[in-house]
């Protein structure tokens, strides 16, 4: 007599499956029925994952939302101008120019000795910088390395043409 291929699964959920267990070693099938009956059905599962991956969602866009406006009132407390770019892009930008700022003062000034004056010269370049896109490709930059980013984007004799065109 052959061992069945066909088993009757009751999930932990209590729905009940009809499931071909030939494509397994025979010595193989009850363990796996077993296996089986421990976990919800199909159904459930993707369910449960549809649930999980919801509220991943709705948190990630409320922390979005709580980064965009902790931002938008820094930019307003410290009168940064506003920036140019897609609607999508400068909602990013912001959020960019908040963390790079607020990083490159902490590792500058607070850590690292920088006068205050000094920091006011690195500010006052940060504010002509109004390119969104410009503070998105900043995100991962070193703090300390600020200065310098800002002093290349601000240089006005820089060639704006490729000289290799």
């Amino acid at each position: 007599m052959a061992v069945k291929t066909i088993w009757q699964i009751t999930h932990s959920c209590g729905h009940e499956t009809d499931r071909n267990l030939g494509d397994r070693p025979a010595d193989r099938r009850a363990g796996f029925a077993e296996w089986l009956a421990k976990q919800e059905c199909t159904d459930c599962w993707r369910q449960g994952k549809d649930e999980d991956e919801a509220g991943k969602e709705a948190w990630l866009e409320a922390k979005r939302a709580a980064e965009q406006a902790e931002s938008q009132a820094w930019s307003e407390q410290y009168r940064m101008p506003p920036l140019e770019g897609t609607e999508r892009g400068i909602a990013w930008g912001i959020r960019s120019r908040h963390q790079v700022l607020a990083a490159a003062y902490s590792a500058l000034v607070l850590d690292g000795g920088m006068p205050e004056s000094a920091w006011e010269q690195v500010e006052g370049q940060a504010r002509t910088v109004t390119r969104a896109g410009w503070w998105i490709d900043q995100r991962t930059c070193e703090p300390g390395d600020l200065p310098e980013l800002l002093a290349a984007a601000t240089d006005v004799d820089r060639p704006t043409e490729n000289p290799f065109v």
